[in-house]
């Protein structure tokens, strides 16, 4: 045996009874708190940056292995969580613009509808100004003329009433226009959504493979303890 190899197998022995307080924490105190928990991601984090160092100073690829698990696991899970809180917030908001436009522009139609229909009864009332005034002036005049004053009356109201049905038309077509980028924007939060559930499957993988890592290096303690 390597004079060097029995410092290195104490520091090992050494870490490995270090870490089983860690190791209790995690599996007691942590495991209780939600899986991306910033205070348990932090911890997970921290605990995987130990392995890792360590592993890789004293050249146990086993624990080495295991830190990058556990680190790999915890900044894929915080992204997850990240990615997640950003789609939440841009679909708020991608909310919040949509129903201010819907507002807007209910607003708009409504001021329009209002206006279109005043300039409707002013016509209406308008006209019927003119037949009162061709039916006094009927008296004096030929029946040919008060007919000719009916007509250029009813012509003139359905000219009103055209240019109210194009307006709503008009309408219409920029409440639709409005809300597309909103729609866009919930789109676009779907997406991100999908990313973070993703991202989630990825770490989920990866604390399965740790899991397994912990299961097997418990299994060897075990057996290294009954020899």
């Amino acid at each position: 045996m390597n004079i060097l190899t029995v410092p290195v197998t104490i520091l090992r022995l050494q870490y490995t009874i270090l870490r089983i307080p860690l190791q209790l924490v995690e599996d007691q105190l942590m495991s209780r708190l939600a899986t991306e928990s910033p205070a348990r991601l932090m911890y997970e984090r921290t605990l995987g940056v130990l392995d890792g160092a360590v592993g890789g100073a004293l050249g146990d690829r086993d624990t080495e292995r295991r830190g990058e698990a556990l680190t790999e696991r915890s900044d894929a899970l915080a992204r997850a969580a990240e990615l997640e809180q950003e789609a939440a917030r841009t679909e708020a908001e991608a909310d919040t613009e949509l129903e201010t436009k819907r507002k807007q522009v209910h607003q708009e139609q409504e001021a329009a509808r209002e206006a279109k229909q005043r300039d409707v009864e002013q016509a209406h009332r308008r006209e019927d100004e003119r037949k009162q005034a061709a039916e006094r002036d009927a008296e004096q005049r030929t029946q040919v003329a008060k007919k000719n004053a009916d007509q250029l009356a009813a012509q003139r109201t359905r000219t009103a009433e055209a240019e109210h049905r194009a307006e709503q038309t008009t309408l219409r077509e920029a409440e639709k226009a409005a809300a597309a980028p909103a729609k866009a924007q919930l789109k676009d939060a779907a997406n991100k959504q999908d990313e973070a559930a993703d991202k989630r499957a990825r770490a989920d993988r990866v604390e399965k493979l740790a899991e397994a890592e912990k299961a097997k290096r418990r299994t060897e303690t075990a057996a290294n303890g009954q020899r």
